[in-house]
């Protein structure tokens, strides 16, 4: 997949009033913003912690990077850009903290779909890449290596698709596969769903994106390594914008909260726990974020360092 990193990536941050109100930045302050994007919540960091926080930004889109490095180098030195996985940020950006906030924003971002190459979209014919950078295996190579149980596990899991098993025996028959639009076609046919409000390949595409990026094992890399980055009364905030995802961060949260721990005879847990919840439902972003449509299906949840 070639990038042109001179390419505009516009890219309207999801839910970043709550955000910024909840990371609490300060003067003075480290933040970490795992999944740059176009740079939107870190500007906001920037601004609310003026006139010295600082901020690193992590992106494995090269285009990303390269977009939000020029639209924050007025920051000048109070901001850095590092090119990898926010599952890496200990070993990419350990040095520059301990953090006083950490942001995740999951999934794909807006440009991603947009542009037709990468092979995300439904409608826009393309190869079928999905990956968000130029490392790895692609949607297409991934299919053709997949048995039947494999896929239909891929299906379920990262898609919650309930006629996996009819999806995944299509898809197999058609192998290879060189087109976007005809895996839509083959995924749409096999499936039966009429008269649906969404693309009936949406869940599946869904589900390829997730298992070609290894977002889910990004993710509990990205939780584990926040975990040791915070500072003491640091908070960490993540927005998820499905099921599974949210299901991850929620049950990590309550683990370090001391909510689905060992408790003593009375309820309370053993040991006092080291974390506190910030939000104990979440954020839902239809409700909190209503004039951005992609945030219709985002929950941001944040937990604190006690």
């Amino acid at each position: 997949m070639a990038v042109d990193l001179a390419r505009p990536f516009a890219h309207v941050p999801v839910l970043l009033g709550p955000v910024v109100d909840l990371l609490q930045p300060r003067a003075g302050g480290r933040y970490l913003d795992g999944t740059l994007g176009g740079g939107g919540h870190s500007q906001a960091l920037l601004k609310a912690s003026a006139p010295d926080g600082r901020v690193v930004g992590i992106d494995r889109d090269p285009q990303a990077l390269a977009a939000a490095t020029e639209r924050l180098r007025a920051y000048g030195d109070r901001f850095l850009g590092l090119h990898g996985c926010f599952g890496d940020m200990e070993a990419l950006a350990g040095g520059h903290g301990p953090f006083d906030g950490i942001l995740l924003d999951l999934g794909v971002s807006s440009p991603q779909l947009d542009q037709a190459e990468r092979g995300f979209s439904l409608q826009a014919d393309a190869f079928p890449d999905m990956r968000m950078s130029s490392e790895g295996e692609t949607a297409s190579a991934l299919l053709d290596r997949l048995d039947e149980a494999s896929l239909v596990d891929i299906l379920v899991r990262y898609g919650d698709e309930p006629r996996a098993r009819r999806i995944a025996r299509a898809i197999l028959a058609g192998r290879p596969w060189t087109s976007t639009v005809e895996l839509a076609a083959c995924v749409a046919r096999a499936s039966g769903y009429r008269n649906s409000r969404v693309h009936p390949a949406t869940r599946t595409f869904q589900a390829l994106r997730v298992a070609v990026n290894d977002e889910e094992g990004e993710l509990q890399r990205g939780l584990d390594a926040a975990e040791r980055l915070l500072a003491p009364g640091g908070r960490l905030a993540v927005i998820s914008f499905q099921s599974h995802e949210d299901r991850v961060v929620k049950h990590r949260f309550r683990e370090l909260a001391g909510i689905d721990g060992p408790k003593d005879p009375y309820g309370q847990p053993v040991q006092v726990p080291a974390w506190e919840l910030v939000t104990r439902k979440g954020i839902a972003g239809k409700d909190a974020d209503t004039d951005n449509p992609r945030a219709r299906s985002a929950r941001l949840r944040v937990i604190a360092r006690r």
